[in-house]
């Protein structure tokens, strides 16, 4: 084998492995985006389920039903399974998972102190910020 053969063999081989190791991030890339695709498959549907959810958690807080509660429960957990979490509304405000309806004049600045309309996240992405009402530090008049 003369030597321009031998670099020609060479060459030819960094390519064929260049191309081996491209498929192979491509493969993994691709299966990563599958698995997130699947994991978050439920999510427009689950949107839509948030507002019983809503009217079930209001109708409790005005009845005391064994089988409302029962129902909620299921319908809950069959929820949470599926990677549904609440979102918890309290102390400072975080504009990444809060949304802020209201300002009240407080001592602290953007202190949580009421939730209007619990968020959740779903697989650890907020599909529903919380609506909450903070307070604000009342400006000094000069």
């Amino acid at each position: 084998m003369t030597k321009k053969e031998e670099e020609k063999r060479i060459i030819h081989l960094e390519q064929l492995q260049r191309l081996q190791a491209e498929f192979e991030n491509f493969r993994r890339r691709t299966e990563e985006e599958r698995k997130i695709i699947f994991k978050n498959a439920n999510e427009d549907l689950i949107l839509k389920l948030l507002g019983i959810l809503d009217n079930f958690e209001l109708a409790l807080e005005h009845l005391d039903d064994k089988g409302i509660n029962m129902i909620y429960s299921e319908f809950y957990d069959i929820l949470e399974n599926e990677g549904l979490k609440p979102i918890k509304a309290e102390g400072k405000f975080d504009p990444r998972i809060h949304e802020a309806l209201i300002q009240e004049e407080g001592e602290e600045d953007e202190k949580i102190i009421e939730e209007l309309l619990k968020g959740y996240t779903l697989n650890d992405k907020v599909i529903r910020h919380s609506k909450v009402k903070i307070t604000k530090i009342a400006e000094k008049k000069k």
